[in-house]
């Protein structure tokens, strides 16, 4: 038997009438169709809050380079002349970190204190993220200071507010003392994910030199190119060449390389997961070839008499399996990426939803990402690879499922089916 044969007659079958057997081959393709779109939207949902989270820590926190000076030695303006110098490299900032104590009228927390040049905040990429709650995006001068959103709504701080930092300084004797500066609060802002700025407090350069000491602070060059998933390694090597050994370079997968693992990791999960219920899906394309070999005996033994092979007969339902797989492929991963690209639609639809009912019963309003641990709104990315990845493993897995009872179709005995229809 031709190849040719076996491919349309195996197109006959699974679009075929009710009573040839076709409808197995399509109730197999519809659960192959249903199990890939969780597993879309998964991949989808997952992309989207790593890329979300991860670009915020990037642009916001981090940089896409920190280079730190070792010890006391070599010129950091030099450095930075230096950094500029190469295409790539798009800004530079000198930054310093500490930890402190911030009070406002309804209580004290504690916070990481930035200071930084304001043109790091105005920088486009830093723009982008960046959503102005009131006032103004960045401390102007060294008695401003910008909070973030939980930070100011825990202290009942607001935009003209005064409110005292406290930091530790090391003092004439050598021990470490406190030291407190009162600020103005010229700004609150949210990057839309409450764990990265709920501890900010940013102050620019001048401020930092007032209210923070070299002894109990971090100092690092903050560096951001024209894409930090390309190439980093390269730059690398580049920049400690153009710096002195008194500096070190860390990408930012280096500083945020066991968060970004621990999302990679529950990514990586959420998918093995939901990859056995396309194995379960694709069991079932093995019970409609079953019942088609079942249905079709009679086809089965007329082709085996006009001289089909036991490997032209396989042929045909290893081509209805794979049709089946194909095209509950097709409409799957379709449906999967409609979800996903419109994901947030609905899930502000469906809190809507939820919270008039809800209010009905005079409860609260229904937050299904709480913005406390998750981003308010997903960036939707499309991994076209692992998409691919995925149909060619829901094909695979129905072809392979379905082995065994199309090798059984190719044996059967032509006079013995005959016999019995």
């Amino acid at each position: 038997m031709k190849r040719k044969a076996a491919f349309f007659i195996a197109l006959r079958y699974l679009w075929g009438r009710a009573r040839e057997g076709g409808q197995y081959l399509r109730g197999a393709a519809a659960g192959i169709a249903i199990s890939l779109v969780p597993i879309i939207v998964t991949l989808i949902v997952a992309d989207g809050m790593i890329r979300g989270i991860t670009d915020r820590y990037l642009e916001l926190g981090t940089g896409h380079f920190q280079i730190f000076k070792l010890y006391n030695s070599g010129n950091d303006e030099s450095a930075i002349a230096a950094i500029k110098s190469f295409d790539r490299v798009k800004g530079v900032w000198p930054e310093m970190r500490s930890m402190g104590v911030l009070a406002g009228k309804d209580g004290k927390t504690g916070v990481t204190v930035r200071s930084i040049d304001a043109s790091f905040w105005d920088f486009k990429s830093s723009v982008s993220f960046l959503n102005v709650i009131d006032g103004e995006r960045a401390p102007k001068t060294e008695r401003d200071i910008i909070l973030g959103q939980s930070l100011a709504s825990n202290i009942g701080a607001y935009v003209g507010d005064t409110v005292r930092l406290m930091t530790i300084r090391t003092g004439q004797s050598g021990r470490p003392s406190p030291r407190s500066a009162a600020f103005v609060v010229k700004g609150i802002i949210s990057c839309g994910y409450n764990e990265l700025d709920a501890l900010w407090c940013i102050i620019n350069t001048e401020g930092g030199n007032r209210i923070m000491s070299a002894e109990h602070s971090s100092s690092s060059i903050l560096v951001k190119i024209d894409d930090p998933y390309r190439n980093n390694d390269d730059l690398v090597l580049s920049l400690y060449d153009a710096l002195d050994s008194g500096y070190t370079v860390y990408t930012w997968k280096d500083l945020l390389r066991s968060q970004y693992s621990s999302y990679e990791s529950t990514r990586q999960m959420l998918l093995f997961i939901m990859a056995l219920i396309v194995i379960v899906a694709a069991i079932n394309v093995s019970s409609a070839t079953s019942m088609l070999v079942l249905e079709r005996q009679r086809d089965i033994a007329i082709l085996k008499v006009s001289g089909g092979s036991v490997k032209g007969i396989t042929g045909i339902f290893l081509w209805g399996s794979f049709f089946t797989g194909f095209f509950g492929s097709i409409i799957g991963i379709t449906l999967g990426l409609l979800i996903g690209i419109n994901i947030n639609i609905l899930i502000r639809l469906t809190e809507s939803i939820l919270s008039f009912f809800s209010r009905l019963f005079r409860g609260s309003d229904v937050k299904i990402l709480d913005p406390g641990f998750y981003l308010e709104t997903i960036p939707v990315v499309v991994d076209w690879n692992a998409v691919l990845i995925i149909g060619c493993f829901a094909i695979l897995c129905s072809v392979l499922a379905s082995w065994i009872p199309a090798h059984s179709a190719g044996k059967l005995k032509p006079m013995e089916l005959l016999r019995k229809n």
